[in-house]
């Protein structure tokens, strides 16, 4: 290649292929470098101990000679002597070099011209080289192409910097979800839930609160388990101290547990719930990411609803994500999220959609629950709309399992009826 080739070398769009949004796409680069310098092999190599592994390799028609995860030593190729300046980054031809030329590793692999640069993180770390290889002189590669693939390699070094990080993240985050699941950290409240016409207690949510130091909510707290493949462990911990707390509580109130698609089809909650439990329970279907099989969700639903369990879908109200819950699921229940409730009293829009699916509970059998009722003016609103149950802070706020078997006594007690008074003297009708 001439000189004047190396000046429309395409470095911004090969900045974008290396983006994040690019699947790190390391061979895309070596391919677009090792084309543009007219070489036949480019690598990208990591030095672990006293050995560079071929991280990712382009060489069309030479894969037998090298490819990903080959490794060799270090003193046997050109890195550690470029990086000790005891070799030249740009070699349009090794057989100028002396102690390039002298070395096995020229002959075994039939080397003639060789470039390489170090890939240097921002820590300062040689993390490894980029590097090219030609069986032929390339006499017209110069300085300016030295300047591009030391670009690249920066480039590169930005990705594989990333990646590392990411690695960092996810390991770090995984022995926290860990240590929540080993130290137990994760504990259970309990949110009322009333059916609306005669303050009926009718049982209660599984809230899942956590005693770490970081101050994250619950959904960030199943996220990350979700990201890092513990997502169901997590769950089914909640799962199982709620199910505990369920033979506590009496005998005519349900609890309601909080899973997701992905550990409903795991089959764990099947497993779980007992056939004695399953009346008493509801299972409300959380969403950390869109469902890509609603034929598995709704077979594994199926199999738990045959056990007298429920199931409710959340947000009604909220997108059309929760619609298509609603479409594809066919809950038993129907949570109105509380974007929907909040000051639903004077809002149109919030009570016309609200009264719509009223309606649609009504036409197809479905309880319709309001979430994250905090003034009486909303509880009336949602009373007139025809709603059968409702939640939130100010029908009761998340308690503790004692204080929630307190609720549900006093509430039994408030419910009996009274003894008939008896005027003394007058006969008891037997």
């Amino acid at each position: 290649m001439n000189a004047g080739e190396t000046d429309i070398f395409d470095l911004k769009g090969l900045t974008t292929a290396l983006d994040d949004k690019a699947d790190y796409s390391l061979r895309r680069a070596l391919e677009a470098v090792r084309v543009h310098l007219g070489m036949q092999v480019a690598y990208v190599s990591e030095f672990v101990g006293d050995r560079t592994y071929f991280r990712e390799v382009d060489a069309p028609g030479l894969e037998h000679v090298v490819k990903p995860g080959d490794s060799m030593p270090l003193d046997y190729v050109y890195c550690k002597r470029i990086l000790d300046g005891q070799l030249p980054e740009l070699m349009p031809d090794v057989l100028d070099v002396p102690d390039a030329a002298s070395m096995a590793f020229t002959t075994d692999m039939g080397i003639r011209a060789h470039m390489s640069v170090p890939i240097t993180l921002k820590d300062g770390q040689t993390h490894g080289m980029f590097c090219c290889i030609s069986t032929e002189p390339q006499p017209s590669l110069n300085q300016r192409d030295l300047k591009m693939m030391r670009a690249v390699a920066e480039l590169t070094a930005v990705i594989i910097g990333r990646e590392i990080e990411a690695k960092t993240e996810h390991r770090t985050n995984h022995e926290r979800i860990q240590k929540v699941l080993g130290d137990d950290e994760l504990s259970i409240v309990l949110q009322p839930i009333f059916r609306i016409a005669d303050n009926r207690l009718l049982g209660f949510e599984c809230l899942s609160r956590f005693s770490g130091p970081e101050d994250w909510t619950p959904d960030v707290w199943f996220k990350l388990a979700a990201d890092v493949g513990l997502g169901t462990e997590l769950e089914m911990r909640a799962v199982e101290k709620g199910l505990a707390l369920l033979d506590q509580l009496p005998s005519e109130l349900y609890l309601t547990l909080n899973v997701s698609p992905e550990t409903v089809i795991s089959g764990a909650v099947t497993k779980a719930i007992s056939t004695k439990q399953g009346r008493r329970v509801v299972l409300e279907i959380t969403e950390h990411a869109s469902v890509e099989d609603y034929s598995a969700l709704g077979t594994a639903l199926n199999d738990i609803r045959a056990g007298g369990v429920r199931l409710a879908v959340d947000d009604a109200g909220a997108g059309y994500a929760s619609l298509r819950h609603i479409l594809a699921l066919q809950p038993d229940i129907i949570k109105l999220d509380i974007s929907l409730t909040r000051n639903i009293q004077d809002d149109l829009a919030r009570h016309a959609l609200a009264a719509a699916l009223v309606h649609f509970g009504r036409e197809t059998k479905s309880q319709i629950l309001a979430e994250g009722v905090e003034t009486a003016s909303e509880l009336e609103a949602l009373r007139a709309l025809g709603v059968e149950t409702a939640q939130g802070y100010f029908l009761g706020r998340p308690m503790p399992y004692e204080e929630a078997n307190r609720l549900a006594a006093k509430m039994k007690l408030a419910s009996r009826p009274r003894p008939k008074l008896v005027t003394p003297g007058t006969a008891v009708a037997s």
